[in-house]
Formats: structure tokens, C-alpha cells, sequence
């Protein structure tokens, strides 16, 4: 069956996540000053991007809402047991170094034109609507997406088959006529597979591996891929 629709996921597939929050963050601690306990800014960006992670997977597995991870992610980066309110308006300001760098990757824009006339587009993110729909706006390609769903709303998060199908029905079309392009191999492409979609991984460090699924480096490759590849309902021209 022919593919319609692209379930897109945003951070570090369309925009460039990593590097905004490494960049924002260095801005931060360079107005703040280093917290105690860290050797450099370096070792302290590695630290955010771990503590990052840990509280993420808490929200995703139902274990703290959305406000309870960022103030959790704050506390354990500062080593401080400090209120709500601190929390609050430490990662405010924070925030602030982090959207000055925002930037989608060069390759984004030209294959959503590439791909407008002949696919409809959706994104699911495990984010928030606050931040995403604020994010694409800000970055000019809200209107590109006929729908966004997230994860703190819908209640549940990727790699849950339910939150792949909620992608499906706001297309209003089944899983087998949809693919799911994300950079996380089990989060994006195989949950989107064991969910009945087409799955691409994004994988644009070239890690390799994971030959179960279907691959690329490049967002660049993504329409040959769906034109062209059988898998992806093109014709068969050898048959």
C-alpha cells in the first residue's frame, strides 16, 4: 500500500536540537557562573544533556508531569533542592539563550517542498504543545503541518503504539499509509513500526547498525526513498 502521509518527529530530525541546547546553555552559564562541582563548561553541558535524559524518560514512563521534569532536571544539574519558583526561573532564563539559537537543519526546508505536493504532513513529538507549536512558529513552518500532537497532552509518548496511532488518526488514515520519520531508532523508527507504520531512522551521526530498519543519513534521501522503494508502496518495475 502507497504511503500519503509523513508522521514527522521535530527535534534533532527537522530542528537542530542538540546544537541549539548546547549553544544556549553555554550562554546561560556564561551569564549565571559555573555551578559548584563542575571542572569546566563542558563537563557541565555533558551533565545537562544527562540529567536531561534521565528526567525525560521519568515524563515519558508516567512518572512526573511536564513542569516536574524540567524543575527535577534543574535541581539535579544544580545539586540544589530549591523551590518550584527557582526552578522556574532559573530554566526561564535558561530558555531564553536556547531559543536565540534555534535553527532548523539545512536540509529540512527544501524536502518539505520537495515532498509537499504529494504527501500530507503531521508531526508527534514527545514535547509539548506549548513548546512545539511555539517552536515551529518561530522557525516558519507551522502552517506545513496539518496537525501536532504531543505527548504531555496526549498523556502518553513515543514508543507506544497509541501514540503512533493518534498521529494516524488525526490524518484520518490507517498506519500502513503513513511513515514515521525520527532520529531515535527505538523511540521513533521501530516503535513506529511495531505500531503498524512505516518507520525511517534519521540517523545523521552515520552510527550504522540496526539493519532491521530502514535507514538514512540524510534528510535528502527521504524522497527517493518513498518514490522509489518498493517497501514503500513504489512500483515494482522488475515485476
Amino acid at each position: 500500500m502507497a504511503i500519503r502521509a509523513v508522521l514527522w518527529d521535530i527535534d534533532d530530525t527537522i530542528f537542530d536540537y542538540a546544537t541549539a541546547s548546547r549553544s544556549g546553555m553555554r550562554t546561560h552559564l556564561g551569564l549565571e557562573g559555573l555551578p559548584r562541582g563542575y571542572a569546566s563548561v563542558e563537563s557541565a553541558l555533558d551533565h545537562w544533556q544527562e540529567v536531561t535524559a534521565y528526567h525525560w524518560a521519568r515524563f515519558a514512563a508516567g512518572e512526573t508531569d511536564w513542569e516536574g521534569q524540567l524543575r527535577d532536571r534543574v535541581r539535579a544539574f544544580l545539586d540544589d533542592d530549591m523551590s518550584d519558583e527557582s526552578a522556574d526561573a532559573w530554566y526561564e532564563r535558561h530558555v531564553a539563550h536556547y531559543e536565540a539559537a534555534w535553527s532548523l537543519f539545512p536540509d529540512a526546508l527544501p524536502v518539505l517542498d520537495v515532498l509537499a505536493g504529494d504527501y500530507r504532513h503531521a508531526v508527534l513529538s514527545n514535547s509539548s504543545l506549548h513548546n512545539q507549536e511555539r517552536k515551529l512558529r518561530t522557525l516558519g513552518v507551522r502552517d506545513r503541518f496539518e496537525a501536532l500532537l504531543c505527548a504531555a497532552e496526549l498523556g502518553i509518548a513515543k514508543p507506544e503504539a497509541a501514540a503512533f496511532h493518534a498521529g494516524c488518526e488525526a490524518l484520518g488514515l490507517p498506519p500502513e499509509e503513513v511513515v514515521y520519520v525520527g532520529d531515535q531508532p527505538d523511540i521513533d523508527a521501530r516503535g513506529a513500526v511495531e505500531a503498524g507504520l512505516k518507520g525511517v531512522w534519521l540517523d545523521r551521526s552515520g552510527a550504522g547498525g540496526r539493519p532491521e530498519l530502514v535507514r538514512i543519513t540524510g534528510l535528502d534521501q527521504l524522497p527517493g526513498l518513498l518514490r522509489l522503494d518498493t517497501r514503500f508502496g513504489a512500483p515494482d518495475t522488475f515485476g
